[in-house]
């Protein structure tokens, strides 16, 4: 299934969702927890947004990446490139060289631990015979003796891994920073779209009664996963704006309007539905700002939702590609319903 065409989390998933990213943020920022028991946290906040590939990927990173004697299988390979564990580097090969790509697949639990031991192992490896100079503070003085060797390879070890686990943590945290931030601007926009359609449903109700059922109609089409029935849903808005047309602007013979200084005659029957209720703003707007802004607006959705009816009138519902368009169409329509009610009650 397309992308745009996968169920949406539940709004109690989303709100879960947007406590759990809170939550690991400030795990990370403030060094609550380890960063594997992050990423666990972090493969369960992907699993609430039904994100397949973070889940995953968050899974590997706290357990490390499955691999056998062959390497690493294709579709784990590309969650590795979705991680940022794939590098590309030189390899000499006979005169020339050649470009590799490898995948580092450690688990992050394993090189957390790593780095702790290491640490250890270099407080152990401390040469007594070495001293800082007191004249110059990066310059040692005295006999060094075999621990000096150890500890520079202790030291490029743990600079390694140190900056293995830096890269993981910034995978982590910008993913859900970014999903942080987009649940709490989608709980914004739904909250302002709540208040919206609520407005709406209460105003509709009473100014257009037989529209309440089509609206109904238009929520349950929209939870659907057949195309057919994204279509209806916006066939529904087509029929309740037709609906407000009838009563705000009952159809009546065509007008002759002076538009830059030509007659233009304005169609005002049944059909002409947009017209009517462009005529009805004209007529109860005190700004023409108002009136071009959402006589535009009407004219645009307007002709939309008469091309998918005509489609559909053909026996094709291809206008409506994804249940995303059906949605647009909606919270388009609402917006309309409710610039025009709003005249209304002025």
């Amino acid at each position: 299934m397309a992308e745009s065409n996968k169920v949406a989390p539940s709004r109690k998933a989303l709100e879960q969702a947007l406590l759990l990213a809170e939550e690991i943020l400030r795990n990370i920022e403030l060094s609550e927890q380890s960063l594997a028991v992050c990423c666990l946290k972090a493969s369960r906040l992907a699993r609430l947004l039904n994100d397949q590939d973070h889940q995953l990927a968050f899974e590997y990173e706290a357990s490390g990446y499955p691999k056998t004697a062959k390497g690493i299988a294709p579709d784990v390979w590309r969650i590795a490139e979705l991680a940022g564990r794939v590098h590309s580097h030189k390899e000499k090969n006979g005169t020339t060289e050649d470009t590799v790509e490898k995948a580092t697949t450690i688990a992050i639990e394993v090189l957390e631990e790593r780095i702790s031991t290491t640490k250890v192992a270099l407080s152990a490896a401390r040469d007594p015979n070495l001293s800082v100079s007191s004249a110059n503070p990066n310059q040692w003085v005295g006999s060094p003796t075999g621990n000096t060797l150890e500890r520079a390879r202790l030291l490029q070890n743990l600079t390694t891994d140190v900056s293995e686990l830096a890269s993981r943590r910034g995978f982590l945290h910008r993913y859900v920073s970014r999903r942080h931030d987009e649940l709490r601007f989608s709980g914004i926009a739904e909250d302002i779209f709540s208040r919206i359609r609520i407005t709406v449903d209460e105003r509709i109700g009473i100014a257009v009664p037989k529209a309440v059922q089509k609206i109904t109609a238009v929520y349950e089409n929209l939870q659907s996963d057949n195309p057919e029935d994204w279509a209806n849903a916006v066939h529904s808005c087509r029929r309740i704006l037709q609906d407000l047309a009838d009563v705000l602007f009952p159809s009546r013979a065509d007008a002759v309007k002076i538009i830059n200084g030509a007659e233009k005659q304005i169609r005002l029957g049944p059909d002409a539905y947009i017209n009517r209720l462009i005529a009805y703003i004209e007529e109860h707007s005190a700004s023409s700002r108002y009136e071009a802004i959402v006589g535009s607006s009407l004219r645009f959705i307007g002709d939309r939702l008469d091309a998918t009816f005509s489609a559909a009138q053909k026996g094709s519902h291809a206008e409506i590609s994804s249940r995303e368009e059906a949605d647009r169409y909606v919270v388009y329509t609402y917006m309309l319903v409710a610039d025009i009610l709003s005249l209304a009650d002025s």
